[in-house]
């Protein structure tokens, strides 16, 4: 874990080791812009990071998106080493970061599902840092075909079936956790989806294909609710209406699924 939490003064840290996260709202400043539909919290990498890995040591991250976990790796002085099949939003992350002398990162336009290739790539990129493996890797996939990201077809955001998405999303963890350090944690934040007028328990089924696939112990099963989410505010009425209207609950949360590879 990371060395710079400081045993003596625990009293003092602002890690939170509890299982339910409730998040006022989103944090701002830095090079953090909430411009991209599904983006993290910067919260979420923030206390992942600062648990499980040290300064100077490489966090993966399997779908990077917009630059969130970059970002805080850059504050964090932890290198990094993400993908993203989005070419537009990689060009974005890279132009935030031209000004970042202090991390060694890099953002590979690869297609995680493609083990071949996102071996090559990650294999190529550890061995020009002189690193052996990375200390801790995070996954936050797209959920399915809610939200569509590219028109590329082997975009998960484009997949539908539900068999096949997690397929692919376990294949990509599986070859990440290749080149994670024996011991060493990853965490991926997932949510539920509603399909067919029923709940499909997507992220359950995500975390139970990772136990049943990788030499895993589970620990920790977290639920966060962000109160300040732009697409909650201001809707809250017509959508308790319509669920009261009919049978269902809102979704107001994701898990977070920490795991320490054996």
């Amino acid at each position: 874990m990371g060395t710079e939490i400081n045993m003596e003064d625990w009293k003092q840290s602002d890690i939170n080791v509890d299982s339910l996260w409730i998040i006022p709202e989103r944090a701002k400043g830095g090079k953090h812009k909430n411009v991209y539909h599904g983006n993290f919290v910067p919260q979420i990498p923030n206390q992942l990071i600062r648990r499980y890995t040290s300064t100077d040591e490489t966090v993966l991250e399997l779908f990077s998106g917009s630059g969130t976990t970059l970002f805080e790796c850059e504050s964090l002085q932890r290198d990094y080493i993400g993908f993203d099949i989005n070419e537009q939003i990689i060009e974005y992350v890279n132009e935030k970061m031209q000004d970042c002398t202090t991390i060694n990162y890099a953002i590979k336009n690869v297609d995680v599902t493609n083990s071949a290739e996102f071996s090559k790539s990650i294999g190529g990129w550890l061995i020009q840092q002189n690193k052996e493996h990375v200390d801790f890797m995070i996954a936050h996939p797209p959920y399915l075909d809610i939200v569509k990201f590219t028109n590329d077809k082997r975009d998960l955001s484009n997949i539908p079936d539900v068999d096949l998405f997690i397929e692919k999303l376990t294949s990509a963890i599986s070859t990440g956790f290749q080149y994670l350090k024996k011991n060493g944690y990853f965490a991926i934040v997932a949510g539920d989806i509603y399909k067919k007028s029923e709940v499909v328990p997507l992220a359950f089924m995500i975390m139970n294909a990772v136990r049943q696939t990788l030499k895993v112990k589970m620990k920790g099963v977290i639920v966060k609710n962000i109160e300040g989410n732009r697409g909650k505010l201001g809707a809250q009425d017509i959508w308790k209406y319509r669920a009261l209207k009919s049978d269902y609950f809102l979704f107001k949360h994701e898990y977070i699924f920490v795991f320490k590879k054996l």
